[in-house]
């Protein structure tokens, strides 16, 4: 609101001189956000690869590389659902339009497209392009997918100056990193809870935080502008906007681990909440009326109580076998420990819940209870060590 001190983003300079244990205490878990200097990206191979020596995206090289690859691209000038339509083009179409885009002073009759959630690093896994900062290593989420063979949350944005993504929170409540590898970003951050000062009388977010409907009232976004080289972090359930401000490509996470799986499973409790209440009128006549719930769940926000579970699990098990095993798992024996306890925690609260009991419980291997005897073996057994 006006007149109230604006939010400062704390910067990390010297790689160096920072340990994973204070951006644990300090970003991890007060979920505030961070920027990291250049210095922490300044060895990938994509700082040197992908761009030019004037700070532009390397065309001949992106195209040589991945040229046939196909990218899903955003129409920033459209607005659909409180989103960018997309569509599927060839990579080298898309450079083909943005370097037109340049030509023509930043206009096109096909808007400003924006090449955004395109999965390189599962696409072409043998590209090195890139080193995970030690700070992101316990990374449930893309764990998970791993394990399974389905999916990630790895991701690389490519876009002109001017285009943006519209203001939302990311997906499962997850954190987030984005590294730029060219180009500038300017992100406008509001910590959880602020948005809702943000809605309108229906109780809807905004679509673009900056209308000139919204000024002058509401809270004031925390306001970065993101260098070449810099990594930001972005906490779990901060809502933001992005521009870019140059032609830019950058490399981002989404990520979940023992500090917001909890905020993860209240979202997903209130997500179902959502969904039973849409089809309430039906609850006494359709058949399997609970299942159907989770469908609608897992369509709307890509998992549902029974996958979940399963996330829980395969997460716990990698952990008991990395404290049974002569190999640690990064970072250490004590943040196993912290995200078996974390795991406990929220898997009471699973069992405890009436939609969960609901489940079939043939469907859920091994059965909870199982589960968390062994977790509270192991633990036990180590902090008697």
């Amino acid at each position: 609101m006006a007149g109230e001190k604006p939010l400062v983003i704390s910067r990390i300079r010297d790689p160096d001189a920072f340990s994973y244990d204070e951006f644990f205490r300090r970003f991890l878990v007060a979920n505030a956000p961070c920027l990291f200097s250049a210095e922490f990206s300044r060895s990938w191979r994509s700082r040197r690869s992908w761009v030019t020596s004037d700070n532009k995206p390397n065309w001949t090289h992106l195209l040589e590389v991945y040229g046939d690859a196909i990218v899903p691209v955003a129409n920033c000038d459209v607005k659909e659902y409180n989103a960018n339509p997309k569509e599927l083009l060839p990579l080298r179409e898309y450079v083909a339009y943005w370097r037109e885009y340049i030509e023509n002073g930043h206009r096109s009759p096909r808007g400003c497209l924006y090449l955004k959630d395109w999965h390189m690093r599962r696409e072409f896994s043998g590209q090195d392009v890139y080193d995970l900062p030690v700070y992101f290593s316990s990374d449930w989420l893309n764990e998970y997918w791993d394990a399974i063979g389905k999916d990630d949350y790895r991701f690389v944005y490519m876009g002109p100056a001017g285009s943006w993504t519209p203001f939302h929170a990311d997906v499962f409540r997850s954190y987030s990193w984005s590294a730029n590898i060219c180009g500038r970003k300017r992100w406008l951050l509001f910590p959880p809870g602020a948005e809702d000062l943000l809605r309108d009388p229906s109780g809807r977010l905004p679509y673009d935080v900056t209308a000139q409907s919204l000024q002058n009232h509401g809270p004031r976004p925390m306001e970065v502008i993101q260098e070449a080289g810099e990594i930001i972090f972005v906490p779990s359930g901060w809502h933001h906007q992005v521009y870019n401000l140059e032609d830019t490509i950058s490399i981002n996470h989404n990520w979940v681990n023992g500090c917001n799986v909890a905020a993860m499973w209240s979202l997903l409790q209130e997500e179902l909440s959502a969904a039973q209440r849409e089809v309430s009128e039906w609850r006494t006549t359709m058949e399997d009326w609970d299942q159907h719930c989770q469908i609608i769940l897992r369509s709307c926000c890509g998992m549902d109580y029974a996958e979940f579970y399963t996330f829980l699990q395969i997460i716990a098990e990698h952990r008991i076998h990395a404290l049974q095993g002569p190999q640690l798992m990064p970072p250490g024996p004590q943040h196993l420990l912290y995200d078996l306890r974390k795991i406990t925690d929220v898997l009471l609260l699973l069992m405890d819940n009436e939609d969960f009991q609901k489940l079939d419980p043939k469907t859920l291997n091994p059965r909870p209870e199982n589960l968390l005897s062994a977790i509270r073996r192991i633990t036990e057994r180590k902090e008697e060590e």
